[in-house]
C-alpha cells in the first residue's frame, strides 16, 4: 500500500519543508517530494514546497475532500491535527510506535477531549531490535463498552488473527510513514 498524499499540521509541514525538498535519491525523499502535501493551519504558512496546499477553515470538510481525491493519505506527527482526525473519526487506520522511553512531559496523542472510539488490531504487534513496538489498528464501528476486554471487537478473542483490512480508501495516522 503506497502513499498518494500527505496531510500535515503546520509545524510538521515546516520541519518537513525545510528538509525533504533538499534531499535527492529515491525512497521517502522521492515520495514526499512527488505527492501532494495538504497543510492544516490557521495562519499563513510558507507553501514553497512543490505540491503544497493549505486546507480551508472547515478542517473536517477539507479532510473529507482530500480523502475523496486520494486513496492513501498519510498523516505524520502533527498531534493537533491527529487529535482533530481522531475526534471527527476521519481516519481508517491508526499506526502507533511505542518507544521504550518515558519522558514525563510533552504532547499527548490521546489528550483531553478524546472521543471514545473502538479500534480493532489489524496485525500482531511488531517489536524492533531496540524495543520499539509498532501497533496497527483500524477504526471499528460502534461505541466502546467497558468491562469486557475479551470481546472480539477489542482486539482480543480473535485468536490472535489480524482483523480484515478496510476495502475502501483510507487515511492513515502514523508516527512515521511507510512508503
Amino acid at each position: 500500500m503506497g502513499t498518494d498524499a500527505l496531510l500535515l499540521g503546520r509545524r510538521a509541514y515546516d520541519i518537513f519543508a525545510a528538509h525533504w525538498p533538499h534531499q535527492r535519491g529515491g525512497g521517502i525523499a522521492a515520495l514526499f517530494n512527488r505527492v501532494p502535501k495538504y497543510v492544516a493551519s490557521r495562519g499563513r504558512p510558507d507553501l514553497s514546497w512543490a505540491g503544497s496546499t493549505q486546507l480551508g477553515p472547515d478542517l473536517p470538510g477539507a479532510v473529507r475532500r482530500v480523502r475523496d481525491r486520494h486513496e492513501h493519505v498519510k498523516v505524520v506527527g502533527s498531534l493537533d491535527l491527529v487529535q482533530t482526525l481522531l475526534r471527527e473519526k476521519l481516519f481508517d487506520r491508526l499506526d502507533l510506535r511505542v518507544h521504550p522511553i518515558v519522558l514525563g512531559a510533552g504532547k499527548k496523542v490521546f489528550g483531553g477531549g478524546a472521543v471514545p472510539t473502538n479500534l480493532t488490531l489489524l496485525e500482531l504487534p511488531v517489536a524492533g531490535p531496540r524495543g520499539t513496538v509498532h501497533l496497527r489498528y483500524a477504526l471499528a464501528d460502534g461505541e466502546p463498552a467497558t468491562g469486557d476486554m475479551s470481546a472480539p471487537d477489542r482486539g482480543a478473542g480473535n485468536g490472535g488473527r489480524p482483523a480484515p483490512s478496510p476495502s475502501r480508501p483510507h487515511t492513515v495516522v502514523s508516527s512515521w510513514p511507510t512508503p
